[in-house]
């Protein structure tokens, strides 16, 4: 593996285009419903990528992470909340919340191919994690993922 330098990222959590679609439809992007819930606590929401409240409305549905066409394409399941939030507080750090969340962090190359730079990291300094991704030339981006579940979290990218 390459050794990194401090790598500039960016984080991205789910597009304001698909919140909207699966707010306004009431399906995901494959025609199933997406089921409303009420937050017992610390669901961790992919629109704003912070934990959930007890109480708040949540919207749980399928999501594809945007990759090219390939064998690693996948579809899994995401929460949201019900109603549109103000998303995440900041785009180039790592989500407060996540702090100390092992988690996969599952490396992509520009064809959408897992790259062999994938790793898991116990949650603890992330920024370090995702240099060591960032700082292979081939991948172009990462996927966090929950470890238990394999549920997609956000995606990473070079900043700028």
């Amino acid at each position: 593996m390459t050794t990194p330098s401090m790598v500039a990222f960016r984080v991205h959590a789910l597009s304001a285009e698909v919140l909207d679609s699966v707010r306004a439809s009431g399906v995901d992007a494959f025609g199933n419903r997406a089921e409303r819930i009420t937050a017992e606590g610390g669901e961790p929401l992919r629109c704003c990528l912070r934990n959930a409240e007890a109480g708040e409305g949540l919207l749980l549905f399928g999501y594809q992470p945007p990759l090219p066409a390939s064998p690693y394409r996948e579809v899994g399941a995401v929460l949201a909340h019900a109603e549109p939030c103000a998303g995440p507080a900041e785009a180039d750090s790592y989500p407060p919340d996540w702090r100390g969340r092992p988690q996969v962090l599952r490396a992509y190359d520009d064809r959408g191919w897992i790259h062999d730079a994938t790793t898991v990291h116990d949650g603890h300094d992330p920024e370090e994690a995702i240099a060591q991704l960032l700082a292979e030339p081939d991948v172009v981006q990462v996927h966090s993922r929950n470890i238990a579940w394999g549920c997609y979290m956000f995606a990473i990218t070079r900043a700028g």
